[in-house]
C-alpha cells in the first residue's frame, strides 16, 4: 500500500505535465481543486484496497478536466422530448410559443416597465400587464397572477377562510405531483377542512347541510389528473354557485389545467373551460403552464372585490410572479385572442391538434434521416399513442406515430442511456425491447438533430 501511495504524482508535477498545459481554458483555481479531489480520491481508494495500480498522469488530469467541465456546464438544459407526453412535468411542461420567447428575451435583456406606469410617469402595478387581456378572454371582472396554481390555492384559502371552515367534497381532496394535497394545503393556509359526501358521490344537499356560522368558503376542485367512473355523482358548479349566493358565501373553483377554449377533438372529456367557470364561481384558479401553454404561473379570476382582497394579502408579496413570467404570460395570452393563431403557434395546442397523418409524415422523414446517418441501428416507423400529461385530460390518448430503434451492436438500454447523456439529451421510452421516439412531441426544429444524436449515442453506448 505504501509503495502505491508513493507512486501517486504530486500536484506540482502534474501542473507541469503537457496534458495539463493543453487543458481547456477553465479557471485555474477550479481546475486545480478538481485535480486535488481526484488525487484525494485515489489515495482513499488505495488505502481501502480497491485500487491496485496508479493510473497514468494523463488519466488523472483527464478526470480532473471532466469534473471541471461538468461543473462549468449548465445543469438545466434543453432536451428533445420523444416520450409522446405533451405536457411532461419532468421535462418542463409546456414549451413556449416563439412570440413568448421573444418577449421574455426582450424584457430580460434590459430594463422594463415592470412596476412603472408609462402613461402617468410614476410607480405602477406589475399585475396590470396581463389584466386587460385576461378580462377580455374570460369575461371575469378582474384577475391576478401568482407564481403557480398551488400558490393560487393557498392564497385564496388564506384570504377568505383563515381560521374558518372550507366545505369541499371528499372525492375532490386531490393530490398532484410533488405531494401537493388539498387537505395539507388547507392546513397550511390556516383554514379548517370540512369534507362532505363520499369518494364517489356528493350532492349539493351535502354542502347545504354542512353550512354553518363558521363556514367561510365553498370549494370545488377539478380532478384533473384522474377520473372516477361508475356509480358516481358530483355537485355542479351551477348548483354550488346558487347555494353559495343564497348563503352569501364565496364559491371558489380550482379548475386545474386552465383551458380557455373548446379543445375540439376532446370535447366531452370533462375538462372545464375557465371562461364558463368564471361566470359561475366568485373565484377561479388554474395553471398557466398546462393547457394554456404559457410559463409556470397560477391565474386567479373573479369578482373585483375578491381579487383586490387577495392582492392586499401579505402572502401575495411572497407569491408574486417575476418579470420573466409576466412577459411570457402576456405574449401567450395575446395569442389566445386569435384561436386559430393560438392553435398554430402555441406548441402544446399545436401538438394536441396535429393530425395523425401529419405526424406520420414527420416520422417517415425522421426515419429516413436516421437510417442514412446511423446504419448501425434498425429503424422502423411505428404507430404509437401520445398522452396529454401534466395532470390534464387523463382519459385522453392521441393516435400518433414515431420511430423504433433497435441497435445491432449494443443493448437498447445502453442506447437509451447514451441518448440521455448527449449534450442535448433525447428522451424516449423503451417498449417491447425497442427504443421509441414519438414524433408528436419532437419539435420540428429538432428533427434535423435526431440523426446526429442517434449516431453519437451509438458510438457512446458501445
Amino acid at each position: 500500500m505504501k509503495d502505491l501511495l508513493r507512486k501517486i504524482p504530486k500536484v506540482d508535477d502534474l501542473l507541469k505535465h503537457a496534458a495539463w498545459k493543453a487543458l481547456a481554458p477553465y479557471p485555474a483555481p477550479l481546475a486545480k481543486d478538481h485535480l486535488r479531489e481526484v488525487l484525494d480520491g485515489l489515495r482513499a481508494a488505495v488505502t481501502a484496497g480497491s485500487v491496485k495500480e496508479i493510473p497514468p498522469a494523463e488519466a488523472i488530469i483527464g478526470e480532473a478536466e471532466r469534473r471541471t467541465a461538468r461543473l462549468m456546464s449548465p445543469h438545466l438544459k434543453k432536451v428533445v422530448n420523444g416520450t409522446g407526453v405533451i405536457i411532461h412535468t419532468n421535462l418542463g411542461r409546456s414549451p413556449l410559443a416563439p412570440s413568448a420567447v421573444a418577449q421574455l428575451t426582450a424584457v430580460a435583456s434590459g430594463y422594463s416597465n415592470l412596476e412603472y406606469d408609462l402613461a402617468e410617469g410614476r410607480r405602477g402595478d406589475r399585475y396590470s400587464h396581463c389584466l386587460a387581456v385576461l378580462v377580455r378572454l374570460t369575461g371575469a371582472e378582474s384577475a391576478l397572477i401568482v407564481n403557480n396554481n398551488a400558490a393560487a390555492v393557498l392564497l385564496a384559502l388564506n384570504t377568505f377562510a383563515l381560521g374558518r371552515e372550507v366545505i369541499i367534497s371528499r372525492g375532490e381532496l386531490i393530490e398532484i405531483g410533488g405531494a401537493f394535497r388539498i387537505p395539507e394545503v388547507m392546513e397550511r393556509s390556516g383554514t379548517i377542512l370540512r369534507e362532505v359526501g363520499t369518494t364517489n358521490r356528493t350532492f349539493v344537499e351535502d354542502y347545504e347541510q354542512a353550512v354553518n356560522d363558521n363556514t367561510a368558503l365553498i370549494m370545488k376542485a377539478h380532478t384533473s389528473n384522474y377520473r372516477i367512473r361508475g356509480f358516481v355523482h358530483e355537485a355542479t358548479s351551477a348548483e354550488l354557485a346558487g347555494l353559495a349566493a343564497g348563503r352569501r358565501i364565496p364559491f371558489y373553483f380550482d379548475a386545474g389545467s386552465g383551458l380557455l377554449s373548446n379543445p375540439g377533438a376532446f370535447t366531452g372529456m370533462g375538462e372545464p373551460l375557465a371562461p364558463e367557470e368564471a361566470r359561475l364561481a366568485d373565484v377561479v384558479s388554474f395553471s398557466g403552464d398546462k393547457l394554456l401553454g404559457g410559463p409556470q404561473a397560477g391565474i386567479l379570476l373573479g369578482k373585483g372585490r375578491l381579487i383586490e382582497a387577495m392582492k392586499k394579502n401579505p402572502l401575495t408579496r411572497a407569491l408574486r410572479p417575476d418579470k420573466f413570467t409576466l412577459a411570457a404570460m402576456e405574449a401567450t395570452l395575446l395569442l389566445h385572442l386569435d384561436s386559430e393563431k393560438a392553435g398554430r403557434e402555441i406548441p402544446v395546442l399545436r401538438m394536441l391538434h396535429e393530425d395523425a397523418a401529419a405526424v406520420k409524415r414527420r416520422a417517415v422523414r425522421m426515419a429516413r434521416r436516421v437510417k442514412k446517418a446511423a446504419p448501425g441501428v434498425a429503424v422502423e416507423v411505428v404507430k404509437l399513442s401520445s398522452e396529454v400529461g401534466g395532470g390534464s385530460l387523463p382519459d385522453v390518448t392521441i393516435p400518433s406515430w414515431g420511430i423504433s430503434l433497435l441497435p445491432a451492436r449494443t443493448s437498447v438500454e445502453r442506447l437509451e442511456r447514451a441518448m440521455r447523456e448527449l449534450d442535448v439529451p433525447v428522451i424516449g421510452r423503451i417498449e417491447k425491447g425497442r427504443f421509441l421516439i414519438d414524433a408528436r412531441t419532437v419539435q420540428e426544429e429538432d428533427e434535423a438533430y435526431l440523426p446526429l444524436a442517434v449516431s453519437q449515442a451509438l458510438r457512446d453506448g458501445r
